[in-house]
């Protein structure tokens, strides 16, 4: 008996099986679920930074360079960050460098810590901006953080489950990510 084929995404179902691309891992497992770590959450929103201009998969394969090169994207380390460590990212070819995207990292680290104080957290943050479309949450990264245009907070806000978009209903995961959103955010797609 021949077992039926799950149906997933469009962009999953396009991707060879024995093709060493990451993208199937990580729509499996990482695109839409929500995130409760602030760190986990900084190091999104950075990686999806880096992507602009290029693609996510270049992002992925260097994923674990990353969180080398940003200290785990602890968030008051990269919000410490010198000149000195400006230099030793611009000089790493295991990241993309790039003197704003690696700029707009540490004023963001800052920023978040800000955020921290008066709301105890980013996720506490993110939370308490919910319900908002698009643009407004566009609008809202653009006043408190750098190198957010509205391409990067949709993909960043998608892939921590806060905007709708990530699977199609036809998708297994989308499905399974019912379950582990909040009841708040079910309500508001």
């Amino acid at each position: 008996m021949m077992e039926a084929k799950k149906t997933y995404c469009d962009f999953a179902n396009a991707l060879d099986a024995g093709d060493a691309n990451p993208n199937k891992q990580y729509h499996d497992t990482e695109y839409g679920f929500p995130i409760a770590d602030d760190n986990e959450l900084f190091a999104r929103l950075i990686l999806e930074i880096n992507q602009a201009g290029l693609s996510w998969t270049i992002i992925l394969k260097k994923k674990a360079d990353f969180y080398r090169a940003y200290h785990d994207f602890d968030i008051a380390t990269v919000a410490a960050y010198q000149q000195e460590d400006i230099d030793r990212l611009l000089g790493d070819s295991g990241i993309i460098r790039n003197k704003l995207k690696v700029n707009a990292a540490i004023y963001n680290a800052q920023q978040l810590l800000k955020i921290q104080g008066e709301c105890g957290s980013f996720k506490n943050w993110l939370e308490a901006q919910h319900p908002k479309n698009k643009q407004e949450w566009v609008s809202l990264f653009k006043k408190h953080f750098k190198f957010t245009g509205g391409e990067i907070v949709n993909e960043f806000l998608m892939s921590i489950g806060y905007l709708p978009g990530a699977h199609q209903e036809s998708c297994p995961i989308y499905n399974q990510l019912l379950f582990t959103k909040p009841m708040w955010m079910q309500q508001g797609e």
